[in-house]
Formats: C-alpha cells, sequence, structure tokens
C-alpha cells in the first residue's frame, strides 16, 4: 500500500485527487438512510406551509423563499410519475439537499485528511467517517427525514461553496481559476434567495483570498464577470411580485408592486429600497425583530440555549431531557474534543483551509447566537415564568450548518487520531488493526435513530383532518399558532380536502395584507364549494354562501385599529347585544375579528380552533360548543342555549358545553389517530398540546356518556383511549 507523506502542503500540495465517485457513493448512502426514516406524510411547526406553496407555487412567510419553492415544485414535478404522494416527494428533495450537502463534505474531508493519513485508503476512511458523522447530526437528520424548513437547501449552498472555495484554493496558480471564485459567489448570492443562512460562508471565502488570494482581489476583470452573476442571482426574488400578482391561495406578505422598476430596486437592494410590499418582506418587517444590541436574553443565556441543542446533536436518545447535564454529556464532551482535534488537525494540513474551516465554525455558532438574538430557551431559564420572553419551540434548526460542519470535524479529528496511533504503532498493517476506532462514528447514527427518524408519522396530517372535519360546511375557522394552521392549509391545497373552511389565523389579522386577502377569497367568485370526504356523511351542503365573510371596504379594513374603548361598545349579534364597556382593550385583531363575525352571523358557522386565545379574549367563551376537537360559537340568550340539550362538563374539565352526539359520532366515525393514539413517544414537548386535545376529548365524552348513562362499554372504552392519550402528554419516556 502507497503511504502519503505528512508535510503541509505547498500549491504543489501531496494530497489526494478528489475521489468524486466514492464521493458520490457516500452521498447515495446517506440519502438512503433518510429516505428509510422519512416522514410519509406532513409534520408540525412550518412543515406544512412549505410543502403546499410549493405544490400551488404560493408565497410563504417572508422573506417567502422563491428559490425554494420553485425549485421544490420542479423536483414534485418529475418525481410524480413515481406515483408518490406530494408530502413525500418535497420530504425527498429535503433528504436529497441534504445528501448532497454529505457529498460535498466527503470532499472537503479527505481534501484535508489526504494530507495527514499514511495511506490512501485510510483517506477514504476518514471523510466516510466525517460524512457518517456529520449526517447523523440530530437535527441534520431530524431536518432531512420532513420538509420542516428550507434550510436543507442552505446547508447544500454552504457545502458547495465550501468545496468551491477548496477547488480554487489548490488551482490558485492555474489558469482560469476564477471559474471557482465566480461559481461559488453565483451560488452564495442565488442561495440568498432561498435563505440568508446561504450566505455565511463568505467571511471565510474572503480570509482565504486574503490569504492566499495572489491578488485576485484586485483582478478587476474577474469582478466585472462577477457583476452580472450577482444581479442574476438575486433577480431570483422577482419570483415574489410576479407570482403574488396572481393572488395564490396562500401569498403572505403580499408582495405586490406598482410597477417593474419599483419590484427591481427592492429586489437589488435586498429590501433597502423600491417596492414598499416586496422590500418589507424581505426585510421580514411583519416580525419587528429588535436590533442586535438590543439583547432579548442575556447572552451568556443564549449561549447556553446553543450548548444546550450542541448537546443534543450526538446522542439524542440517551436522555429524554431537553436541558444539558445528564447522562448525554459524556458523548458531548467527546464530540466536542474530536471536533477541536479536527481543526488542529486541518492546521497541521494546511493553514490556509484551517483559517476558512475556522471561520465558518465560528460564524455558524458564535456568529449566530448573537446574529440571532433568541429570548429565553423554550425549555431553558424556568425561573422566567413570563413564556413571552421564552421562545415558543426549540429553534436547533437554525444551527444545521453548524452542526453539519462540528460533524465533519470531528470525524477528522478522529482520524487524525486513529492515523496519529497507526503512525506510533510503526507496523505495515497497523493502520487496519487500530481502525476499530472509527466504530466510535456510529454512536449518533445509533443513539439518534429513535428521534430523527419520523417513519410512519401521520400525527400533523391527521391532526388536521380531525380539526378541519369538526367544522360545518363553508366554516370560519379562528386558529391562534402554526400548528393549528398550517396543516390545515396542507389538507386543503395539497389533498384537497375541507376547502370549503375559511381558515383565520389570528396573528395575520394585524397586518394589512391579510384580512383584505380573506375578503376576496371568500367572495362569491372565489368561495370553494363544500366536497364531502370519501365515506363521510356527517354534514349536508347548504349551498355556497352569497357573500363574503366580511361587506366592508378594503379601505376601511387598512384603517381598523386598535386602542381603548371611550364609550361602550354594543355588538348585535344573534338577538343580542355584545357590550363591551368603556376602557375594554380592543387591537385590531379582536375589532377585525369581531367584524368578520357580525358580517357572517347567520350565513357561515363560526368556530375558534380553542376556548382559550382570541375566543376568551372577545369574552365569547360563555358561547362556546364544544363539538369534537373545534368549538362552535352559538350566540343565543342564556335561556335559548341552555334549552339547547347540551351537556356542561364539570369544572375539572373546563366547564365546557358540549355537543354529545355530534362529538362522538366525530370521535367513532371520523376522526384518525395515525401517530398519535398508538405511539408512546411524542419528542417535541412545544406540540404537546395536539395529544392533550384529544385525551381531554375522551375525557369529557366519557364523562358526559356517563353522567347521562350511556353505554358503560363504551365509556370504558374512552376512558382507554384517554389513558393512551395520557402517555402522550406526559412527554417522552423519563420525563
Amino acid at each position: 500500500m502507497e503511504r502519503r507523506p505528512t508535510q503541509t502542503p505547498s500549491s504543489a500540495a501531496p494530497y489526494l485527487a478528489a475521489p468524486y465517485l466514492a464521493a458520490v457513493l457516500a452521498g447515495t448512502a446517506v440519502f438512503v438512510l433518510y429516505l428509510v426514516t422519512l416522514a410519509p406524510s406532513t409534520a408540525f411547526w412550518d412543515t406544512s406551509e412549505y410543502i403546499a406553496t410549493a405544490h400551488i407555487l404560493g408565497i410563504p412567510h417572508p422573506p417567502g423563499n422563491p428559490l425554494f419553492v420553485v425549485i421544490a415544485r420542479v423536483f414534485s414535478v418529475l418525481l410524480s410519475p413515481l406515483g408518490l404522494s406530494v408530502a413525500v416527494r418535497i420530504n425527498v428533495f429535503a433528504a436529497l439537499t441534504s445528501a448532497a450537502a454529505a457529498t460535498f463534505m466527503f470532499l472537503i474531508a479527505h481534501r484535508v485528511a489526504s494530507v495527514f493519513v499514511q495511506e490512501r485508503w485510510m483517506a477514504l476512511a476518514g471523510a466516510g467517517v466525517s460524512t457518517l458523522l456529520s449526517a447523523t447530526t440530530y437535527t441534520v437528520w431530524n431536518q432531512s427525514t420532513v420538509n420542516e424548513k428550507v434550510y436543507t437547501v442552505s446547508v447544500l449552498v454552504i457545502a458547495a461553496v465550501s468545496w468551491l472555495t477548496v477547488l480554487w484554493y489548490d488551482n490558485r496558480d492555474q489558469p482560469k481559476n476564477g471559474r471557482y471564485l465566480l461559481a461559488a459567489l453565483y451560488l452564495l448570492v442565488l442561495g440568498s434567495t432561498n435563505h440568508l443562512m446561504s450566505v455565511l460562508p463568505l467571511p471565510g471565502l474572503l480570509i482565504v483570498l486574503a490569504i492566499g488570494g495572489v491578488g485576485v482581489l484586485a483582478d478587476k476583470s474577474l469582478w466585472l464577470r462577477a457583476i452580472p452573476l450577482v444581479l442574476l442571482g438575486l433577480s431570483f426574488n422577482m419570483v415574489l411580485p410576479v407570482r403574488a400578482a396572481d393572488d395564490p391561495v396562500i401569498n403572505e406578505g403580499e408582495p405586490t408592486c406598482a410597477s417593474v422598476g419599483s419590484a427591481l430596486v427592492a429586489t437589488f437592494t435586498n429590501g433597502k429600497a423600491g417596492c414598499p410590499a416586496l422590500a418589507a418582506n424581505l426585510q421580514r418587517l411583519q416580525y419587528a425583530k429588535p436590533p442586535v444590541d438590543e439583547r432579548m436574553a442575556p447572552f451568556g443565556s443564549q449561549l447556553l440555549n446553543y450548548f444546550q441543542y450542541f448537546d443534543w446533536q450526538w446522542s439524542r436518545g440517551v436522555a429524554a431531557s431537553e436541558v444539558p447535564g445528564n447522562a448525554r454529556l459524556p458523548f458531548t464532551l467527546l464530540f466536542l474534543g474530536l471536533g477541536f482535534l479536527g481543526l488542529y488537525a486541518a492546521y497541521r494540513a494546511d493553514k490556509v483551509l484551517f483559517a476558512y474551516l475556522a471561520v465558518l465554525a465560528g460564524v455558524l455558532t458564535l456568529g449566530l447566537v448573537f446574529y440571532l438574538n433568541f429570548k429565553y430557551g423554550f425549555s431553558l431559564a424556568p425561573e422566567v415564568t413570563d413564556m413571552t420572553r421564552h421562545e415558543v419551540r426549540e429553534r436547533d434548526y437554525f444551527f444545521i450548518g453548524g452542526f453539519a460542519l462540528w460533524g465533519m470535524l470531528a470525524g477528522l479529528g478522529l482520524t487524525w487520531a486513529w492515523a496519529t496511533v497507526a503512525r506510533v504503532q510503526g507496523s505495515a498493517k497497523s493502520a487496519l488493526v487500530t481502525s476499530p476506532v472509527l466504530l466510535v462514528a456510529l454512536i449518533p447514527l445509533g443513539l439518534n435513530w429513535q428521534w430523527a427518524s419520523r417513519a410512519g408519522d401521520w400525527a400533523a396530517r391527521d391532526w388536521a383532518y380531525d380539526l378541519l372535519m369538526s367544522t360545518e360546511p363553508y366554516a370560519i375557522l379562528f386558529t391562534n399558532g402554526d400548528n393549528d394552521t398550517f396543516p390545515l392549509w396542507y389538507l386543503q391545497e395539497v389533498e384537497g380536502i375541507r376547502k370549503d373552511v375559511t381558515v383565520i389565523v389570528g396573528q395575520y389579522l394585524q397586518t394589512t395584507w391579510y384580512p383584505k386577502q380573506l375578503q376576496r377569497l371568500t367572495s362569491p367568485g372565489r368561495q370553494r364549494p363544500y366536497v364531502a370526504p370519501e365515506g363521510v356523511t356527517l354534514y349536508q351542503d347548504p349551498g355556497l354562501p352569497d357573500s363574503a365573510i366580511t361587506s366592508a371596504d378594503p379601505i376601511l379594513l387598512d384603517g381598523v385599529i386598535g386602542g381603548q374603548l371611550d364609550q361602550e361598545l354594543s355588538l348585535p349579534l344573534g338577538g343580542m347585544a355584545m357590550a363591551y364597556p368603556a376602557g375594554t382593550v380592543l387591537d385590531r385583531i379582536h375589532r377585525l375579528a369581531l367584524a368578520f363575525i357580525r358580517d357572517s352571523e347567520g350565513k357561515r358557522p363560526i368556530y375558534f380552533a380553542t376556548t382559550a386565545g382570541l375566543m376568551s379574549e372577545l369574552g365569547l367563551h360563555p358561547w362556546g360548543v364544544r363539538q369534537g376537537l373545534a368549538t362552535k360559537l352559538v350566540i343565543l340568550p342564556p335561556d335559548y342555549l341552555d334549552a339547547q340539550g347540551y351537556t356542561v362538563g364539570p369544572p375539572e374539565l373546563g366547564a365546557e358545553r358540549f355537543d354529545v352526539p355530534r362529538s362522538l359520532e366525530l370521535y367513532d366515525n371520523v376522526y384518525s389517530y395515525r401517530s398519535i393514539k398508538d405511539r408512546t413517544f411524542w419528542p417535541d414537548k412545544s406540540t404537546l398540546n395536539i395529544p392533550w386535545q384529544y385525551y381531554a376529548l375522551s375525557l369529557q365524552l366519557a364523562d358526559a356518556l356517563e353522567r347521562h348513562e350511556g353505554s358503560p362499554e363504551v365509556v370504558d372504552r374512552l376512558r382507554q383511549d384517554a389513558a393512551m392519550f395520557q402517555v402522550l402528554t406526559l412527554g417522552t419516556p423519563g420525563t
């Protein structure tokens, strides 16, 4: 076997040629792993939004992610002959982009390892374990089995740009080497139209140019060629105003522009000027994020939050607790040390490439912690009891690029340790004899599998189906956030189920674009008809409504503002006058919701996904009647309401009015519970309210039937179901 030199390379370095075939094989193996653990449908949080917008070429939440939407749509169309569902096609897209990133990670790791290992096959083995560790870190794996975010595309851009940087550096004395830089620059800019995470390799690239650039920074011809590439890459954001003008069903931010010129100005200035709607989208003004010098939590707490997520990456299944400092810690410290050893190995192999990797690692960790400026972590700082000062969920996905990189560095560190031991041994077979040390790279594969895999998980899809089917035809359904909204969008736009229901996201009513969109989408020309899902005969179609959810002039909708009432507000509803006394604070969301309810009463049934939140804030909960998972607004005088035969539950179960026959029919003959009733593992504590809804429903039904002398067998079955749902409401094993 041929031995390799160990000295630091010059421009004519003794590193091995790039093994592209081996890299593709490694990426393919990663792809197969992701397919084995792939989600069969949608998932919670942003998954449904991105699958739906990719399917209909809609516009997701700002900044709109046009590159993702277009490429995912094309990919979905190309896979359609395979007979896969739309959700699976988009999930495969996430798996493929991550696997492609792993291919580039293999090439980078091989380039570094080939300098310090003794034999050719050792470089391949080292690149292999580096790729394995990079691909099986918890967050990378978990985000690659379902398209929850757009970040797998950005990780691919980061990995590809990193490899192009290596190629330029290794060929910097060759003619036409500028093509690598131009390709890297184009990918950075184009990737920014997917997400700004894509531009994070730029500081490292500039460091490489500054150290080994040999005058490239002063090459005017190169930068003149770069200008049209930058403009071409940025121009992809023009997809947003073009598509917004078609008014798709999901058109968040509605970035329409009065002219092409104003759209181009906003596009090429990244929202600093030009078309106001497009600029607001690109700048994410809807979220009103404070500047980084106004820390939303102490920086030390933000660093702890990052370490918490780093602690998950190597052995998530060892301990269910989200908080670090348990049985995961030895594994965490091991791979933390191996990552630093990998940086040391890169330093010994090539100081310029070390500089790139070190800067990139710093940007993807400390740099992001500072820039993202998170609130207190969702599961950290229990002493901060005000939950508005916490993130609404765990945010580990923002660091997916850093975890992928650190996994690769840990693999390099493991390879360095292996090569060092083999060199000390000194025998011809020492590398082979000591190779079992590489089995350390299998730890994340084994200990993350249960948590990273989403195979067989139908929970979000079935939750959406059950919630939509809880409402009558042409209902208005007020929701409160991502998880009772986006899965409904997915079911309506992708699977075509219950498109008649108008889902209103309460939080979005604060914007100017959303109320007018709702008015247009529910107008007689655009209101979609009720179509009963196959086998469901619960509802009869009353016919299309003859008006939109509000008759208000769109200009008046723009002018609605919130504030304290100067005098009593009396709102006629259901033959009653809903009174809001002087001094009551009603913000824009409240006033618009009341306007929609007033204008739709008697024309459309009105539901709330929960009695908490908007329904309670509006003081409407006394008129709520539970129908399965949703609560219908039945505004009648108290005596008339009590005469309707509804069951009122005990205080310990919420004291809600309950339509028992309708709820039982839904529960037994309509709902689907895949991955909700038949599982004992719920990894995301921030979505535990989902199984809790089923737990409460089964208990309430059992109580109602028991008090009205219902079938003891049915009561017993419902209580057994409640016990199964309760396992999920407790969270995860050991918690």
